[in-house]
């Protein structure tokens, strides 16, 4: 993958799952990764050691991405290590819980808006200045198929809360294209992660399956392609506020 190599960059929620995979790429792409994590520590050092075992480079940074202060001493982390930030994919997020509307309360409106949406917001407020200072980034979102048709069951707020990612990335791709920092986004689909382990029984899943063209739920591996072409000014430097989908044909805009 051209255009990769001795780039910095930082993925968020990159213990497990499709970060973990993202991570993993880059670095076999010869990148300088940031692993961000909160709470797997283990996980993450694990990834770290993968891409520095097969000879790359990689640190753990660690932020609650609930805590502004957090993220912005994780972002001066990596620069430090690293010379700056060259590439942000804002992976980390949580559907935090299923209910139905009955039960929702605001409280918990709050933090699946701030893990999913304000995080995504202060991780680039806090990169996109350093990568001014670089004459030019990428900002690769991660937003969700939830966002274009509602999500599942008792997963509104997380769909909405995706929905805002899908839709300020296309206003910051304005905003910052003057900058020469490119701001894209990648969907998936249904993906066998921790993240539907956590939040969607064996019977979800296979409903969500018989609804997936290619009849089979997808890998975390299988998305990285999406990441590293929107990272990459050798084959992506005309393409900016796109979504690129990735789910099996389940929807296809």
């Amino acid at each position: 993958m051209p255009g990769l190599s001795g780039k910095s960059v930082l993925v968020t929620g990159a213990s497990t799952g499709i970060g973990a995979a993202v991570a993993r790429a880059f670095g076999a792409q010869g990148a300088k990764v940031a692993v961000h994590y909160n709470q797997s520590e283990g996980p993450a050092a694990a990834v770290v050691d993968e891409i520095c075992g097969a000879g790359g480079e990689a640190i753990r940074v660690r932020a609650d991405v609930r805590d502004s202060d957090a993220i912005r001493a994780a972002v001066k982390t990596t620069a430090d290590a690293f010379g700056g930030i060259d590439i942000l994919v804002n992976n980390a997020g949580s559907l935090v819980k299923r209910v139905p509307i009955a039960e929702l309360t605001d409280e918990l409106f709050d933090d699946v808006l701030h893990i999913n949406a304000l995080s995504m917001l202060a991780f680039c407020r806090e990169a996109v200045p350093l990568m001014r200072k670089r004459g030019g980034g990428n900002i690769v979102n991660v937003t969700s198929i939830a966002a274009r048709h509602g999500g599942g069951p008792g997963a509104y707020l997380y769909a909405g809360a995706k929905g805002f990612v899908s839709t300020a990335t296309r206003g910051l791709a304005k905003e910052l294209v003057g900058d020469k920092i490119r701001v894209n986004a990648v969907a998936p689909g249904v993906i066998v992660t921790p993240f539907h382990d956590r939040f969607s029984t064996p019977q979800m899943l296979e409903s969500f399956k018989a609804t997936i063209p290619m009849g089979r739920l997808g890998t975390a591996d299988e998305c990285v392609g999406a990441f590293l072409y929107l990272a990459s000014d050798a084959l992506s430097s005309y393409v900016t506020g796109q979504i690129i989908e990735v789910n099996g044909g389940q929807y296809m805009p």
